[in-house]
């Protein structure tokens, strides 16, 4: 009787299993991790032990710009996430918290840089990679100021709507995070990192920095791109 009232139960089909495409798309994204700590790690490593005060510029630099903004911004990925069974607004506390050490990371780090030169008796930002870096610390700054609005709506409400606000919060968190890397992609050609790199693993710091670009960029842009081209009713 058990085995007739069993039988007569509609099966559940199975899920479909992810297909190869998706597989190696996970795959792509979840090696983001491990670039960011690869470059991030060799830079420490050449720094070290860190007994001189410019030691510090790029050790700050690559942690802030290498690992904390790039896991900041991977909280929110559906595939490579390191916290995936984190609420939505847990996500948020993370991403606040881990973008505010970064902020911090790259304003001792750009302190560090000027009182270098100034010890040294050398011109401030003279090069691509000193006045990119400038504008982007000061942008940094910017956009974390700016990102308070999404953890209070009220300040803005009614002037811009919250999905709007979004929107534009992570289109010029791309443009921020894209402006970081590329000063790290400049520093690559510094006197202190061609001198102290291995070749092969000059090589290796650039395809990192590529590699996370692409992750981020792809994550950002499939993200919100539809939601922007959508209609305002249909937003969130």
């Amino acid at each position: 009787m058990a085995d007739k009232i069993g039988s007569d139960r509609p099966k559940i089909p199975d899920l479909p299993k992810p297909g190869f495409c998706k597989k190696l798309f996970v795959f792509f994204t979840m090696v983001a991790h491990i670039a960011a700590i690869v470059f991030t790690g060799y830079v420490v490593f050449l720094a070290l032990p860190g007994n001189y005060l410019f030691a510090w510029h790029p050790i700050l630099m690559s942690i802030a710009f290498g690992v904390l903004t790039t896991e900041a911004i991977l909280y929110f990925s559906p595939e490579s996430t390191l916290i995936p069974q984190a609420s939505r607004s847990t996500k948020v506390g993370y991403h606040w918290a881990t973008n505010t050490t970064a902020i911090i990371c790259g304003l001792i780090g750009l302190t560090v840089i000027v009182s270098n030169k100034y010890k040294n008796g050398k011109p401030h930002f003279t090069t691509w990679h000193g006045t990119l870096g400038l504008i982007t610390i000061i942008y940094m700054c910017v956009q974390g100021l700016a990102g308070t609005t999404l953890l209070y709506p009220k300040l803005l409400a009614g002037k811009i709507k919250l999905a709007d606000q979004k929107i534009y919060h992570a289109t010029s968190g791309l443009f921020l995070y894209t402006s970081g890397l590329g000063t790290l992609v400049l520093a690559l050609f510094s006197s202190w990192y061609t001198t102290n790199a291995h070749p092969a693993m000059w090589w290796v710091s650039l395809s990192c920095l590529a590699w996370l670009s692409l992750v981020i960029m792809n994550q950002v842009t499939s993200e919100y791109i539809p939601k922007a081209l959508k209609k305002p009713s249909q937003q969130y």
